[in-house]
């Protein structure tokens, strides 16, 4: 009841003010348990895919998008938990890891679509990255569910960092053949396992999606952009600083000669 009022006030007015394009539809079982896999471009990600679905698909979303003060983080926090979103406390990385993974069989389990971004965050340039071999593999070996890729296309451009209202654009979705893991039936703690079901999604998301493929983790050229940039921030606070240095220098060498 609440999925479906949810789904009607926000889900509706998105698609008609954004008019997002999907292919693949018909991949998306009518009934069953599968695990929608997908790119992770944007926040907005989790609200467009839910909103093109007939059927309620539930991701595990990160415990501050319930928490996040403000009319914003209301809305938000509302419609994840309209939706059925489940919050993880990503406080403690390997205990959040146990939670979604626990979380996500539950909702299979049920006989319900269990969405999951394999990247674990969002992209930090569109690039598609490398797929954490944890919580897609696992959810997918311990329940034989059919794991469905998923591509979103140009949603990073909606909202691009630092933009306050998004500009209205065709993103688009597409959706492709599921795809069977039942070959490695009781062996979700192999991690060699685990890594080649996690490198098989992504390599189907990539060829959806025309991404280019980076072969690490997003976390960590999350860390490097940063790094980055805080290096240049202190070259320029450096470089600010010598030349004032300078100029001080200069004035007083002036000073100096106008006085004699």
């Amino acid at each position: 009841m609440i999925y479906g009022a949810m789904k009607f006030s926000i889900g509706g007015p998105l698609k008609l003010a954004f008019r997002p394009w999907v292919e693949g539809l018909e991949n998306i079982p009518a009934e069953g348990p599968a695990i929608l896999a997908s790119n992770h471009l944007s926040f907005s990600d989790s609200f467009f895919l839910p909103a093109v679905l007939d059927r309620k698909v539930t991701f595990i979303a990160k415990a501050e998008y319930f928490t996040t003060p403000g009319i914003k983080g209301r809305m938000t926090a509302a419609f994840f938990k309209g939706v059925g979103q489940l919050p993880v406390d990503r406080s403690g990385a390997r205990g959040a890891g146990e939670a979604a993974i626990k979380s996500g069989i539950e909702v299979i389990e049920r006989g319900e679509l269990f969405g999951i971004y394999p990247e674990g965050t969002r992209s930090p340039d569109g690039r598609l990255y490398r797929g954490k071999p944890g919580g897609l593999a696992r959810v997918a070996l311990a329940t034989g569910a059919p794991v469905i890729p998923v591509a979103m296309i140009d949603t990073e451009k909606i909202q691009p960092p630092g933009k306050v209202m998004p500009k209205l654009m065709r993103p688009g979705i597409r959706i492709g053949k599921p795809l069977d893991f039942g070959r490695y039936s009781g062996m979700e703690h192999d991690r060699f396992v685990l890594r080649a079901v996690t490198d098989e999604v992504i390599y189907e998301i990539m060829k959806l999606s025309g991404q280019e493929y980076v072969d690490m983790y997003a976390t960590a050229a999350k860390r490097q952009i940063a790094d980055a940039a805080k290096a240049e921030k202190q070259a320029q606070k450096d470089a600010e600083k010598q030349a004032q240095k300078e100029l001080e220098a200069r004035q007083a060498l002036e000073k100096e000669r106008s006085g004699s």
